[in-house]
């Protein structure tokens, strides 16, 4: 799968468009089923991680990711916890500048990764209450497996 690097603006639309009216226990089990079925039809390796506040709602690691996958769902979780907007709108924004996050955010590259893959859960009112986070793909294609799931969430409520 070829995926082109989206823009700032489209980015910040997937946001927008993709903000939900609600986030339950119930509706994160059902947004991370989707995305290990979206996935295991991909065979992708990959580890998926839900939260909301700093609960843990959903975790599953697929065959073929590692432990290292869950380190990379730890730092791209933090960047979203810390900007409100998806890892990689973070990255993207800081290479529009000419630079990168590692160079310019001052931020601990072993603690914080602008990589794509970790989104906000954002719901109306109430602005990003959590996250989801897909790990061990390239970059692009880890965000946009998660923005492929919550379209066809969003769609099915």
């Amino acid at each position: 799968m070829t995926t082109t690097a989206p823009e700032i603006p489209e980015l910040e639309a997937q946001e927008r468009r993709l903000t939900l009216p609600h986030f339950t226990y119930d509706e994160a089990w059902a947004l991370g089923t989707l995305l290990v079925e979206l996935a295991r039809a991909r065979s992708a390796p990959v580890a998926i991680d839900i939260r909301r506040g700093g609960q843990q709602l959903f975790h599953a690691a697929l065959p073929g990711s590692t432990p290292d996958n869950d380190a990379w769902i730890d730092r791209k979780r933090r960047v979203v916890e810390r900007y409100g907007c998806s890892s990689l709108l973070v990255g993207t924004r800081f290479r529009a500048k000419g630079t990168t996050f590692e160079e310019s955010s001052r931020l601990d590259p072993d603690v914080y990764a602008a990589h794509g893959g970790a989104f906000p859960i954002a719901v109306q009112g109430a602005g990003v209450i959590g996250t989801v986070v897909v790990s061990g793909l390239p970059q692009l294609e880890d965000h946009a497996l998660v923005v492929e799931a919550l379209e066809r969430f969003k769609e099915s409520r």
